[in-house]
């Protein structure tokens, strides 16, 4: 039975902390004690589910994973170092050499990176997809295909994958589906739901929430989080601290406060540039007149802080004096904080990839929780000046 969300924020596992404390203390230590020799041989023969190393197992990581499994409707989750190691623990645990992934193509850059540069080195092929036609994804399904690797909505576009086609089409194939939900949060989406069977987040972003800490998180049923664990986790050394994990905890008390208001003023802003004489479209999931705005509606229930517009212009100079013109956003990677930010799709292009890129007008921003009359005001200041 899933819980209540505030009996998971502020109460699961909380029940018996020491000395009656309020939040989780933090077991900042490396090695765990035992008693005697039995005790010691059992700890060692169950690793996944024992306190012996803090590189497996801590106590104050452990509490986070059990809140963020029961959030996201899963069995068991590992916290792991950063966003792209769990990306990477994920799909190295269930492909070898020889095998096929299938991947949305609008993905984060990162795993773009883990496909093109790491993973072809071992002879593991890859088909992008845009993901919404699930025609296209069959059609991509190899023998050897081991993995659907999704982002729903992707990174800069904000497309969506029908998320309960694909589970029902992998499991006719006996195809693992991993599903990156940074973007929504299980506050807003939950695919195990849709039959997805692991999701990961970049625990950076919205799970943490105030831009001070890197971190990820790997969430399934128990046996694909032991495999993950046993040969990749333990062996890569992708270890969470636990003070990282007790900043986590305390994010995550406020997490459905933080993303309603971040969904709100998204909204407004959504609202504000579609108006905008500078500003040819806006890319988020529900705007009224976004083409997948149903599907957005059956699989979320809202949105987070991270839109796309188009400026109307393909001129470099002027996306270039627009984002220069920007005073309130701040200019940076990442999202999930409190602060906004902004980021052109121009500035991770390499010279040989500018000209005639149909989305070098692309501006990616992260509304913030400030209040949103500065924010339309500092994007109109800006849209002015070109």
């Amino acid at each position: 039975m899933i819980k209540d969300i505030t009996e998971i924020l502020h109460h699961l596992e909380e029940n018996e902390l020491s000395f009656g404390s309020v939040t989780p203390p933090i077991f900042q230590t490396s090695i765990f004690n035992y008693k005697n020799f039995k005790d010691f041989k059992n700890a060692l023969l169950d690793e996944p589910n024992s306190y012996i190393y803090t590189r497996g197992n801590n106590p104050t990581v452990n509490i986070l994973e059990k809140k963020l499994a029961e959030l996201e409707h899963g069995e068991k989750a590992k916290l792991v170092s950063s966003g792209i190691a769990a990306i990477s623990n994920s799909i190295l645990a269930f492909v070898k050499s020889g095998d096929h992934i299938i991947c949305v193509k609008d993905t984060y850059s990162w795993t773009k990176k883990l496909m093109e540069n790491y993973l072809s080195r071992f002879n593991i092929s890859h088909t992008y997809v845009e993901g919404n036609d699930i025609i296209e994804i069959k059609n991509a399904i190899k023998p050897n295909t081991k993995i659907i690797y999704l982002e729903s909505p992707t990174t800069f576009t904000f497309k969506l994958q029908n998320l309960k086609e694909i589970s029902t089409l992998s499991k006719k194939h006996g195809i693992k589906t991993i599903i990156d939900n940074t973007w929504a949060t299980p506050i807003f989406q939950n695919p195990i739901d849709y039959g997805i069977d692991i999701v990961i987040h970049s625990a950076s972003k919205y799970l943490g929430g105030h831009s001070d800490l890197v971190a990820g998180i790997i969430i399934g049923k128990k046996e694909d989080i032991r495999k993950i664990f046993e040969t990749e986790f333990q062996n890569i050394g992708t270890v969470p601290d636990p003070f990282v994990a007790w900043l986590i905890l305390r994010g995550l008390r406020t997490l459905h406060i933080r993303m309603e208001r971040h969904y709100k003023s998204s909204m407004e802003i959504v609202n504000f540039l579609k108006k905008h004489k500078k500003v040819e479209s806006v890319l988020y999931p529900f705007d009224k007149d976004y083409k997948q705005i149903q599907l957005a509606k059956k699989q979320m229930r809202g949105g987070s802080g991270l839109l796309s517009f188009k400026l109307k212009t393909r001129d470099l100079n002027k996306i270039i004096k627009f984002t220069n013109s920007i005073n309130f956003f701040k200019r940076a990677v990442s999202w999930g904080g409190y602060e906004s930010l902004i980021i052109p799709y121009a500035v991770t292009l390499k010279e040989n990839e500018l000209s005639n890129n149909e989305n070098i007008s692309l501006i990616r921003i992260h509304v913030g929780l400030e209040n949103t009359e500065l924010l339309m005001n500092d994007l109109n200041n800006a849209l002015k000046n070109i």
